[in-house]
């Protein structure tokens, strides 16, 4: 199949909506729940065109597994989009500037999303069609991202079959698999005990003695390497980083996809980037996955250390504000929201001095940021922290006089108060 770049502003070309066209555009990943939309699309009159956009979480044979399943339900097209590209530029270059995790943890790993509904609506203006299809199920928060998504960017009409047939069937996944086999169409017998999300930016899973609150088993794991199994040498590596976005991985000029994915093979194998975590979900549910990002956190870590040391003092309390924001935007659907666009300017500014080079270490669990290098180091030339100073005695104290006024004001006045008076 031909490769086609999402078109960065897919709405350009939005059809009017009265049109009478029975074209829809399906975001298809060859699992279950999109392989039931395709012919309970076309029972229902529509051409289904079928968009995969592979966003770094399938090896060639399974990509040609979802062209081929494609081809055999019957489809009016099938795209192959080729995402990483876009993965980088339109997520993990502001996700690295904010540097916070949802909920202090969670990297925000299935933003992919976004990235699939931009394949979708390029594939729809070029149909001419109005109509997108997805195979989300009314529980989690995928459908919020894909609906605020598409509703952002015009006046579609979105039709998610997994959440008709809910109304109706209780055990969906039962009842898509018999809708399947009833019209002749095989379904892939992969056992799965989670629900597993994988992409570039990493793997997710759910299900389970997870979703229990309980310890997971030996089986949910995706890349990162047990504690047995972790290399006795350390392992090194430098970023180069330019205008906040890395650039260089151990000399090498890189995209960022690829520096990415070459991240994620050299930290996985030592057990990096991997953690639980209970979050607060879009619909105000509990949810509970472990996940695994070793590129990712290897980035952060490097991006961290360097900002620490060229931003000022009140850049680096500040901007976790920001990034805070940004972040809950993003995990909530709002990705096309006015607001997101202005906080990424902010974290953008902040970005001219983030520039140098940091090496990363690792012995495994956990990366550190062990040398900085950069001409923009907001390092005294005459004092080093705790260490030697280019200022008096006098004015050290002078300052913490100062300083601490309002608080010493409070203990003269307030001294003693509370204390039961003397016999």
């Amino acid at each position: 199949m031909s490769q086609h770049s999402a078109s960065p502003n897919p709405q350009s070309s939005i059809p009017d909506p009265a049109a009478e066209s029975r074209d829809i555009v399906l975001a298809f990943s060859g699992g279950l729940d999109t392989s039931f939309c395709v012919p309970y699309l076309q029972e229902q009159g529509w051409s289904v065109h079928t968009v995969f956009a592979d966003t770094g979480g399938v090896d060639d044979e399974e990509r040609a597994f979802i062209e081929q399943r494609a081809a055999e339900l019957g489809v009016s097209s099938h795209r192959t989009v080729d995402g990483r590209p876009a993965i980088w530029s339109g997520f993990v270059k502001p996700f690295v500037w904010a540097g916070e995790g949802y909920q202090g943890q969670y990297p925000l790993l299935v933003s992919d999303r976004y990235l699939i509904v931009d394949a979708a609506l390029a594939r729809a203006a070029e149909l001419g069609t109005n109509a997108i299809a997805h195979g989300c199920t009314g529980m989690g928060n995928d459908q919020v991202r894909f609906d605020l998504a598409v509703k952002a960017q015009g006046d579609y009409r979105i039709v998610a079959p997994i959440r008709e047939i809910q109304k109706e069937h209780t055990q969906t996944r039962a009842y898509e698999q018999q809708y399947l086999e009833q019209r002749g169409f095989g379904v892939r017998a992969k056992q799965q005990q989670y629900t597993i999300n994988e992409n570039l930016l990493g793997v997710t899973m759910s299900g389970g003695e997870i979703d229990r609150w309980e310890a997971p088993g030996e089986g949910a794991r995706g890349w990162c390497a047990p504690r047995a199994e972790w290399p006795e040498a350390p392992l090194q590596v430098t970023l180069g980083f330019r205008d906040g976005e890395a650039v260089t991985l151990d000399g090498e000029a890189l995209g960022g996809a690829s520096l990415l994915a070459k991240l994620n093979a050299l930290f996985a194998p030592y057990g990096v980037g991997r953690g639980m975590y209970t979050g607060d979900t879009v619909i105000g549910l509990k949810g509970r996955i472990v996940y695994e990002a070793p590129g990712l956190v290897a980035l952060l870590a490097a991006h961290r250390a360097l900002e620490e040391a060229v931003l000022t003092k009140q850049q680096n309390r500040f901007k976790p504000e920001v990034a805070r924001k940004w972040v809950e935007l993003v995990y909530e659907g709002f990705y096309h929201d006015p607001l997101k666009t202005d906080l990424e300017a902010f974290l953008q500014s902040s970005q001219a001095c983030v520039a140098g080079e940091v090496v990363l270490e690792t012995r495994g669990g956990r990366v550190d940021a062990v040398e900085i290098r950069s001409p923009h180091l907001l390092h005294a030339k005459g004092a080093t922290y705790a260490q030697s100073a280019d200022w008096g005695v006098e004015e050290a104290e002078g300052f913490i006089k100062l300083f601490g006024m309002s608080s010493t004001l409070w203990a003269e006045v307030n001294r003693g108060r509370g204390q039961a008076p003397a016999a």
